[in-house]
C-alpha cells in the first residue's frame, strides 16, 4: 500500500483522507520510513495538493494531538512564513502583550535557511520545551507565551517540519499551509495574524502564490470557527541588520528599547497594530499609536523580560563578543537591494542553520549588514561583518546591489488580505 499512495501521487491523482491518514499516521507511529516519507513529499512537491487534500491533511495534522482550550477573550496568535533575518515573534509578542492582547505562540526552528524562533530563544538559553500548563500559565500571567511543539501538540507536523527541512521540500503552498494552519488551530487561538513572506529569501517566491496562500489559509481558518488575517510582506533584502540567532535576539532587544528605526521596526509596528486592532476591536490608527506609545513608554521591553524571567532565559548570554569577518565596499554608491536568499544560504553555512535534521546550530554565527538598503557606501566602507565557520569567510560584495542613483523607498507592507 505504501508504494500504490506514492505511485498514485506521483501520477498526479488525488489521495483519499484514508491513504493520507494511513501514511502520515504511520509516519509518526514509526511504521514508514524517512525514505518513504521523501517520496510522497517529492510527489507533492511535483505534483501539488488539491484544495480537499490540503483540507484533509490539516485535520489529520490537528486529530494527530491535543487541541488547546485558551480561556481568554482578547487572544490572538501571530504567525511568520520565515525570512531572513525574521525576528519579528521576539518583538511583537511584548508589544501586544503590553497592550492587553494575549498571544499563545507555538514556534518552530530554522526551516533550511530561514531562520526559527525557537533556536533564536534557545540562543539566550530560554526553556522552549513548557508542558502545555506552563504554557498556558505564561499567556495568562504575561500576556504571552512562545514555546515549541509540544508531544501532544500536532506532533505529526514537528516530525513531518524536521524532514522537509533537510530534504528540499519546503516550498509547496499546500505543505505550508497544512503546517502553518494546524499549528495554529492546535494553539487554540480564535484569531490568527500571519505574516507572509514574499520574495527570493522566502518559501513564497511571488505575489500570485502568496495570495493563493493567503486564501487558503483563511479558508481552513473558517472551517474551524477562526479568523485569520494574512499581511504580505516584502523579503527580497534581508529584515533587519542581523542574521543569526544571538545576533537578532540583540537587534530584536534594541527595537523593544526604541533604539532602532529601520524596516524591521517598520513591520512589527504594523503587525503590532494589526493584531492589537482585531484584538481590542479598534481603529488600525488607534490601534498603531497605542503600539508606537508601548515601545517608547518601555511597557513593551517590561514585558519581554518578565517572559525572559518566565522561561528562564539568560540576557547576559548577548554580551558574548567574537572575531568577524569583516567585507569592505569595493565601489561607492546606493544600495538598491541585497540578496537576501543568497544572505540566509551564506548565513545557514556560517553554523547559523541545519542542512541536516541533526546539525547543531552555532548560535553565535550570522552576519551583521552594516550597512541597509537605501543607504550611500564609500568604497572600503564596512559593508558587513561574518561570523562563524572561517571557511565561508568571502568577500560578498556581489550579494550588494549598488547603483548611482538613489532608489525609491520600497514598503515593507505589500498588501492586506482578510
Amino acid at each position: 500500500m505504501i508504494f500504490d499512495i506514492i505511485n498514485k501521487k506521483e501520477h498526479k491523482k488525488q489521495l483519499s483522507y484514508e491513504e493520507l491518514s494511513f501514511f502520515f499516521n504511520g509516519y509518526l507511529k514509526g511504521e514508514i520510513t524517512d525514505d518513504d516519507m521523501t517520496k510522497l513529499l517529492k510527489a507533492i512537491m511535483k505534483n501539488n495538493l488539491s484544495i480537499r487534500e490540503i483540507y484533509d491533511l490539516t485535520d489529520i495534522f490537528i486529530k494527530s494531538g491535543d487541541i488547546l482550550t485558551i480561556p481568554i477573550d482578547s487572544c490572538v496568535d501571530k504567525h511568520s512564513t520565515g525570512g531572513i533575518g525574521d525576528k519579528t515573534t521576539l518583538i511583537v509578542a511584548p508589544i501586544v502583550a503590553s497592550l492587553g492582547i494575549y498571544m499563545p505562540k507555538l514556534s518552530g526552528r530554522g526551516l533550511g535557511y530561514t531562520g526559527g524562533t525557537i533556536d533564536k530563544l534557545e540562543s539566550i538559553g530560554v526553556n522552549t520545551n513548557l508542558t502545555e500548563e506552563e504554557f498556558i500559565n505564561g499567556v495568562k500571567k504575561i500576556g504571552f507565551s512562545i514555546t515549541g511543539q509540544t508531544k501532544n501538540l500536532c506532533p505529526m507536523d514537528k516530525k513531518i517540519y524536521a524532514l522537509r527541512d533537510v530534504t528540499n521540500t519546503t516550498e509547496n503552498i499546500g505543505l505550508i499551509a497544512t503546517s502553518i494552519m494546524s499549528k495554529k488551530i492546535a494553539g487554540g487561538a480564535k484569531n490568527i495574524v500571519i505574516d507572509l513572506k514574499v520574495g527570493n529569501g522566502a518559501l513564497i517566491k511571488n505575489k500570485k502564490d502568496a495570495k493563493k496562500l493567503a486564501k487558503i489559509m483563511i479558508n481552513i481558518g473558517k472551517k474551524y470557527n477562526r479568523k485569520v488575517v494574512c499581511v504580505l510582506t516584502d523579503m527580497n533584502s534581508p529584515l533587519g541588520s542581523n542574521i543569526g540567532n544571538l545576533l537578532e535576539v540583540k537587534e530584536a532587544v534594541l527595537v523593544l528599547n526604541n533604539k532602532v528605526r529601520n524596516k524591521l521596526y517598520d513591520l512589527c509596528v504594523y503587525l503590532s497594530s494589526v493584531i492589537v486592532e482585531v484584538g481590542l476591536n479598534i481603529s488600525f490608527n488607534s490601534a498603531k499609536e497605542k503600539v508606537i506609545d508601548a515601545i517608547e513608554s518601555g511597557k513593551a521591553y517590561k514585558k519581554f523580560l518578565d517572559f525572559i524571567e518566565y522561561q528562564n532565559g539568560d540576557l547576559s548570554l548577548l554580551e558574548k563578543r567574537q572575531e568577524g569577518y569583516q567585507v569592505l565596499a569595493t565601489k561607492s554608491g546606493y544600495i538598491k537591494n541585497i540578496d537576501a536568499l543568497k544572505i540566509g544560504i551564506l548565513s545557514m553555512n556560517l553554523g547559523a542553520g541545519r542542512k541536516n535534521k541533526d546539525d547543531k546550530i552555532d548560535f553565535e554565527a550570522g552576519i551583521v549588514l552594516n550597512k541597509q538598503v537605501g543607504e550611500y557606501v564609500k568604497e572600503n566602507d564596512l559593508l558587513c561583518t561574518l561570523y562563524g565557520k572561517d571557511e565561508f569567510f568571502q568577500d560578498i560584495n556581489q550579494y550588494f546591489e549598488i547603483v548611482n542613483r538613489k532608489p525609491k523607498n520600497k514598503n515593507i507592507v505589500i498588501s492586506i488580505i482578510r
